[in-house]
């Protein structure tokens, strides 16, 4: 059962730094709760992006240290990217969905199709000491298990007895419409679809199809506030939802099936 109030608030964690492999990641978000003068409550959502895990995470890459195979620069031809980039996007996916000149989207080994598998290279740098062991130019991955990585920040952030949700975001393109939008690919705590079937609309009828991407409404909210640029928003708390019983589902439940995906 999930519900939301006629509010939902948005709050933007201040003072988190750029974070580097092994950082306390629960630690510093603590921190900046108790700078905001926030205390968790039943129903909060803690929403992360994915870069801020993988920095933690350490899972940056050298792209001079990657080979790139021969598929990789028949694609690196077609799309007009690094080969060494394409390599990593290879390596990522199980499958390849489109190719076209500045494109290339795939399936994720983790079951979402997007562009390049997650792989970022803006804000990609590590903190000196790690970038001092490479070349570069550097990638960044996505979590290796972000359903994992949210489990863990909400075991370590979460007061005894209180229902916390926390989501980790990337940022995703639709196939049929312009723009990017947050969307949740690591869930923890928080139901990542809301079934409202059965519910009543105003006239009375039964809902029959209606189930709802929650923890991509969350992530696309939370987005509006962290930005995409140089803001260094790194946490955002969300506030004002209900939900009970808390669920062990992570954002797989989200992935359209490879065979009822008409798109890919």
């Amino acid at each position: 059962m999930v519900s939301c109030g006629a509010r939902l608030e948005l709050f933007a964690l201040p003072g988190l730094p750029v974070v580097g492999p092994g950082d306390d990641l629960p630690a510093l978000i603590a921190a900046a709760l108790a700078r905001a003068e926030l205390t968790l409550r039943d129903g909060d959502v803690v929403v992360v992006p994915s870069k801020v895990v993988s920095r933690v995470e350490d899972r940056f890459v050298d792209l001079a240290a990657v080979d790139a195979s021969e598929r990789a620069r028949g694609l690196a031809e077609t799309t007009g990217k690094d080969a060494r980039l394409i390599e990593l996007v290879l390596r990522e996916a199980s499958a390849v969905s489109r190719v076209a000149r500045g494109a290339l989207i795939v399936r994720h080994r983790l079951g979402f199709v997007t562009a390049d598998a997650g792989i970022d290279l803006s804000n990609a740098a590590p903190p000196p000491a790690r970038a001092a062991r490479g070349v570069g130019p550097w990638a960044i991955l996505l979590p290796a298990d972000p359903d994992a990585s949210a489990a863990r920040l909400r075991a370590a952030l979460a007061p005894p007895g209180v229902t916390l949700g926390v989501v980790v975001t990337d940022s995703f393109g639709r196939p049929f419409r312009l723009g990017t939008v947050g969307a949740a690919i690591g869930v923890a705590g928080l139901p990542p679809l809301w079934d409202q079937r059965g519910r009543r609309d105003l006239v009375g009828r039964p809902l029959e199809r209606t189930v709802t991407a929650l923890a991509d409404q969350v992530a696309a909210a939370a987005d509006l506030v962290a930005g995409q640029a140089d803001e260094g928003r790194a946490a955002v708390l969300v506030r004002g939802l209900r939900w009970a019983p808390t669920t062990d589902d992570g954002a797989a439940a989200l992935t359209r099936r490879r065979g009822e995906d008409l798109y890919a």
